[in-house]
């Protein structure tokens, strides 16, 4: 895997290829553990202001549970709107990430607080 500037989080890196087929789905706590490892978003998120996400193009869909995952210790550190204004989203195709990337972060607040 190779990012082309330390402070990028391309997705693209971490599609799944099976044969010639590439998935059009980021899903499950599983695969976003994986990425969140993989991509070192939490070293990331300590050594810049800025962190930015890259929405690959010919997305179908990503599950709140793979957000969830990717950004738990992201989201419990920094709270909801510095989150927010640290991480920049960049969709390279037309997939509409809102609506799943806020409902993530929603059961990761409400889960941390259920457990205080």
């Amino acid at each position: 895997m190779k990012l082309s500037h330390d402070n990028i989080i391309n997705l693209e890196d971490f599609r799944v290829v099976e044969g010639t087929k590439i998935a059009k789905v980021f899903t499950g706590r599983d695969r976003g553990l994986y990425v969140r490892t993989k991509s070192e978003i939490d070293k990331i998120e300590t050594k810049y202001d800025i962190v930015e996400i890259i929405i690959p193009n010919n997305i179908y869909s990503i599950n709140p549970s793979f957000f969830e995952e990717l950004f738990d210790n992201v989201v419990t550190k920094l709270g909801k709107d510095n989150f927010l204004q640290k991480f920049k989203f960049t969709s390279q195709g037309n997939y509409n990430y809102e609506k799943p990337l806020n409902e993530a972060i929603e059961r990761i607040l409400r889960n941390k607080t259920a457990l205080d």
